[in-house]
């Protein structure tokens, strides 16, 4: 017993008395606070500008009710200056509010014309002014009406419980002065599953590259290897092959998609509603006939589905992931190849983790706020912006944004990766010892 006692006093003192643990124990709940709270707080702020939405009003009753806020700007115009208006979008007006009905009586008489996807904060406060007024105009026609007592507590209840559901048009405004149909909530739902599929791949293949970095050097087999094969090219070719692993497997998910996707859409629409879709705004009127989902029509679902750009889509996502995978996959192997065992990667690689979970948890919360600060800045700085820029792709960002993110992406992960490969070099062939980051930094100046 004595004996069992020492071993587990020994590793018991030994762990607890390390300068990481101690660091790590009394940081984490401050860090694991900051990467919850500190995106949530910055996707809250917005680029100062005041955004002008021109509310085109036919029926004169729901346009006084929608109020300015800090960030938007409503302004009540004429019928007659909807065409001068349209020329504005973009420019002098954010976007156009056109309601042309009662919306108690036809709830999809209210359309949002912008050149960007309208962001979700504007159409829920849109929304839910409009849903206010609907249900007073439901009771003041249910006080006009002269129920019974019995009957008209019954309706007044069903009115107050089950609130109208605004079906509020999304259009977008193209650079040739056309307007096609869009959904906020599909560019989200596409935003994020690339985002998701980014953050995992990286994650999942960067850590795949420690793993086989430390298992050749703890097998010596590394030692071997190079005797034969230069160091850098060693850690070139261990990135491009576990790489190619990872778009073998995404191309293979993207076949399966595409085909269960045009199984579905063969399944769901017929091939004449199909070409009504094609043929721009004319299918619109039979949105009804195909049920909907979540309140949006299916017809509708599958008409903002075609009418995404796939091809820049899909290139987007491919540069990003090369960029952010080579990035990653360097930094981790460039610390496996300093130490001996797993156990002592996590000095080094907590601070990398926490970095991707930011990068995560700031394309999360960008969502409702694509354009601003948080999501612009995260999108430039090429440790987040690979997962951060997939989030904003879908909702149509300016085509300098996206080759800047990439340039600054790429121009560092080269960077980092001569960095890496001089680090590699001589890690490689140390045993015995666990560096400290000052000691791997005078590695690269070695000849």
């Amino acid at each position: 017993m004595n004996t069992l006692s020492l071993v587990i006093q020994r590793e018991y003192i030994t762990r607890v008395r390390k300068k990481s643990f101690i660091i790590l124990t009394l940081l984490m709940p401050l860090l694991m606070v900051a990467l919850t709270f500190l995106p949530l707080w910055l996707s809250t702020l917005n680029d100062g500008e005041v955004k002008r939405i021109a509310v085109i009003d036919q029926t004169g009753i729901y346009a006084p009710l929608l109020h300015s806020t800090e960030t938007y700007q409503f302004e009540i115009v004429g019928e007659e200056q909807h065409a001068d208006a349209e020329t504005k979008v973009g420019r002098e007006l954010f976007a156009i509010l056109h309601i042309t009905g009662d919306l108690s009586k036809d709830q999809g008489s209210v359309s949002l014309t912008s050149e960007k996807q309208s962001p979700q904060e504007l159409q829920e406060l849109i929304r839910s002014t409009l849903r206010e007024k609907v249900t007073q105009q439901r009771l003041d026609q249910l006080s006009a009406s002269g129920a019974v007592e019995s009957e008209a507590i019954m309706q007044v209840r069903e009115i107050l419980e089950e609130k109208p559901s605004i079906s509020l048009q999304t259009l977008r405004m193209e650079g040739d002065g056309s307007v096609t149909e869009s959904f906020t909530e599909v560019a989200t739902i596409i935003g994020m599953v690339f985002t998701i599929l980014i953050y995992m791949f990286i994650l999942m293949y960067g850590n795949m590259v420690m793993q086989a970095v430390l298992e050749e050097k703890k097998t010596r087999i590394v030692e071997v290897m190079v005797s034969s094969v230069k160091p850098v090219n060693l850690l070139i070719g261990k990135i491009v092959g576990i790489g190619l692993v990872g778009i073998t497997q995404l191309a293979i998910w993207g076949i399966l998609a595409g085909g269960l996707f045009s199984l579905l859409s063969f399944l769901v629409v017929s091939p004449e509603q199909v070409a009504s879709m094609s043929s721009g705004m004319g299918g619109m009127a039979s949105t009804s006939s195909l049920g909907d989902v979540g309140g949006i029509p299916m017809e509708g679902i599958m008409r903002a589905i075609l009418s995404i750009n796939w091809l820049e889509v899909i290139l987007f996502f491919l540069l990003f992931f090369i960029g952010g995978y080579v990035l990653y996959a360097s930094i981790f192997a460039m610390f496996a190849s300093a130490v001996d065992s797993e156990e002592d990667t996590s000095q080094f690689l907590t601070p990398v983790t926490l970095l991707i979970m930011f990068a995560f948890f700031a394309g999360f919360y960008s969502v409702n706020n694509p354009d601003g600060p948080l999501a612009f800045w995260a999108s430039l700085i090429p440790f987040s912006s690979p997962i951060v820029m997939m989030v904003r792709i879908p909702f149509g960002i300016p085509l300098w944004e996206k080759i800047l993110s990439l340039l600054l992406l790429y121009g560092t992960f080269i960077l980092i990766s001569v960095v890496a490969a001089k680090i590699y070099r001589v890690g490689i062939l140390m045993y015995g010892k666990k560096p400290s980051l000052k000691e791997m930094f005078k590695w690269v100046r070695y000849k």
